[in-house]
């Protein structure tokens, strides 16, 4: 029963669906979710230093995440009059305000539902966990940190639109992708498609070898 309790969602798995109380509102993820990417993170605690300024780059790149159909979600076990007061109170000091719903999970329900609680690094805090749910309830990505580093927001950003590209060209991203970077042209799975790709143009591709293919779509 332990090992369950702590299971984790993986990658490709639907995203378990729960019902939360958020400094917006009641939300039910499948709702939220319906026609959008969610970027769902998990911090420790509030009033916290680096989970201030995690939150901060979060609400500061808002715009950046509505630009490419992505709403954000936060979690942490702490009561929602915690989170209201930590809302105003960083508002209050620094101009900045966390516009997106952030999860009171007192119960740790949905800590425990996504694997956010790590009993090797704390048992009463979640770890610095990311979540990239697709606009069909599906998980794509997850990331782990531990609780005394800060996540990357380029990072973050730089993966989300590398899966939507992919999407939307079916293709791959080579390593250190970046938006307007050559895309990856899926190998071929016939000798049909081998010979297309033997074929292709080298003035419209970069052609390593028939089965490493770069091209802009």
């Amino acid at each position: 029963m332990e090992q369950e309790k702590y299971s984790m969602p993986r990658i490709g798995d639907k995203a378990p669906d729960f019902d939360a109380i958020t400094t917006t509102g009641n939300i039910k993820l499948s709702e939220y979710n319906k026609g959008h990417w969610v970027v769902m993170f998990s911090h420790p605690a509030d009033f916290t230093p680096v989970c201030t300024t995690e939150m901060s780059s979060f609400a500061q790149n808002h715009d950046f995440f509505r630009k490419h159909n992505t709403k954000l979600m936060g979690l942490s076990i702490d009561s929602i009059h915690s989170h209201l007061a930590w809302v105003n109170n960083v508002h209050e000091k620094t101009g900045i305000l966390f516009d997106f719903p952030i999860i009171a999970d007192l119960d740790m329900k949905v800590a425990h539902l996504y694997g956010m609680l790590h009993p090797g690094a704390s048992s009463t805090a979640a770890v610095r966990a990311v979540f990239f749910i697709d606009p069909a309830g599906f998980i794509r990505l997850i990331m782990y940190y531990p609780l005394n580093v800060g996540r990357n927001m380029e990072e973050i950003k730089r993966v989300l639109v590398a899966m939507q590209t992919a999407d939307e060209n079916k293709c791959a991203m080579p390593v250190n992708w970046v938006k307007g970077d050559k895309d990856i042209v899926p190998p071929p799975k016939t000798l049909v498609e081998m010979q297309e790709r033997i074929d292709m143009d080298s003035n419209t591709a970069e052609k390593i070898d028939f089965y490493l293919i770069k091209k802009n779509f």
